[in-house]
């Protein structure tokens, strides 16, 4: 009786001990979309936020004391240089102006007068028929005249001046905006604000770059014999394409030490008054690179902490013989959670099995859904475009025939 408990509780020794070795149940693989990364021509711009300025812009301010007696413009219109804009009570000035007139004529009267005196008594002292002192007061008398006639003809200028100032003219071409007066108002000389005034034609657009473009974008200001006609273009506040190409007329003198940026500035012709200064404008420089670039399905990359990776499907032979960097660790892991598996697995599942490993990329610029990829992947290499959520590093994965499309090329934005 004994022997046959002993040799029961044995058998279900036996029995536990092989329940708890059994293998677990493999990891069933995650259904993904791959697609195979080509390089190819990519046309695409690099966008930098911009602001239209005018290249010359005035504040007009009255230069004489007065009220506003005429507006002479429509606002918000083109004007032409010398336009009359405003007019402000000229009568006190045109009475001083035509006061200084007679007072010049008067002056003349007396020079000619001394000077009449002056010949005069020269010619009588060369006859001894007058005294010596009488030529010396004519001399002075003469040089005083003269220096009145001066003083009149500088004072007839100043009030010419002020006469002239009663009427606001444009001191260039350009889009004049709203009155700060209105007619009858009193303005004050040197402090009224009338107006104000800025060229419209050609227009600037100001942005700025990092401080490690400053070189290349010198290289384009210089480059007169070679500069392509597309290279900037401006996105206009309603996203449409603005019909005239820009070119580089400065680079400021100094990069912002705060920001590590410097500011650039594009002109435009406005021949049609479509720019205005002001405007919240985007703009496009045309990428000059040539050589054929990866680009991938923006949908493809996932961030973390700053960085960006993509999964590789890689099948387990080529990882078993391979032991690059980007799968290294990755490997490690997969080994891990899979060791255990391994004999069950590989009864179900015949030839090598596919892995998403996660490899680091640096990525470029946005092109609509896509994204251009600087370093980290290769030609020919297969990434996951869908499924990528449930992914880990060394995931098992199936694509159960679904091959995602390749990224397409062409114009980006």
């Amino acid at each position: 009786m004994n022997r046959l408990a002993i040799t029961c509780i044995s058998a279900s020794l036996v029995t536990l001990c092989a329940c708890r070795q059994k293998p677990p149940a493999p990891t069933p693989p995650v259904p993904v979309n791959i697609t195979t990364v080509q390089t190819q021509p990519v046309l695409y711009y690099d966008n930098y936020p911009a602001t239209t300025q005018a290249l010359s812009q005035v504040d007009l301010h009255a230069q004489v004391t007065g009220y506003v007696t005429a507006i002479l413009f429509t606002e918000g219109t083109h004007v032409h240089k010398g336009q009359r804009l405003y007019e402000i009570d000229e009568r006190l000035y045109r009475a001083a102006y035509d006061q200084a007139a007679a007072n010049v004529k008067v002056a003349e009267g007396n020079q000619a007068q001394a000077q009449q005196d002056a010949d005069r008594y020269q010619y009588l002292i060369q006859h001894n028929a007058v005294a010596r002192q009488t030529l010396d007061h004519a001399v002075i008398a003469l040089q005083n005249a003269k220096n009145q006639s001066a003083a009149a003809q500088q004072a007839l200028k100043t009030a010419g001046t002020n006469l002239t100032y009663s009427t606001i003219t444009a001191p260039f071409d350009g889009t004049i905006g709203f009155s700060q007066v209105k007619l009858g108002n009193l303005v004050t000389a040197s402090t009224t604000l009338l107006n104000t005034i800025s060229t419209d034609n050609p227009m600037a657009a100001d942005f700025l770059v990092n401080e490690a473009q400053l070189k290349h974008y010198q290289q384009l200001q210089n480059d007169k014999q070679h500069r392509i006609d597309s290279l900037f273009t401006l996105q206009l506040p309603d996203q449409t394409i603005y019909d005239q190409t820009g070119q580089i007329a400065v680079i400021d003198r100094a990069v912002d030490p705060q920001t590590g940026t410097i500011r650039v500035r594009l002109v435009f012709n406005n021949p049609k008054l479509t720019l205005r200064a002001g405007m919240s404008t985007v703009v496009r420089v045309h990428n000059l690179e040539s050589a054929p670039q990866i680009l991938i399905p923006a949908k493809a990359v996932v961030e973390q902490m700053g960085e960006y990776f993509v999964y590789l499907a890689k099948d387990t032979v080529l990882r078993n013989n391979t032991d690059s960097s980007a799968g290294k660790q990755a490997k490690e892991d997969a080994g891990k959670n899979t060791r255990s598996s391994n004999s069950a697995d590989t009864a179900q599942h015949k030839g090598p099995r596919l892995l998403a490993i996660q490899v680091r990329i640096e990525t470029g610029a946005t092109i609509g859904s896509n994204i251009l990829v600087k370093s980290g992947l290769k030609n020919g290499d297969k990434i996951v475009v869908d499924g990528i959520q449930a992914l880990h590093d060394g995931s098992p994965i199936t694509t159960a025939n679904r091959q995602g499309p390749a990224a397409a090329g062409g114009r980006g934005r």
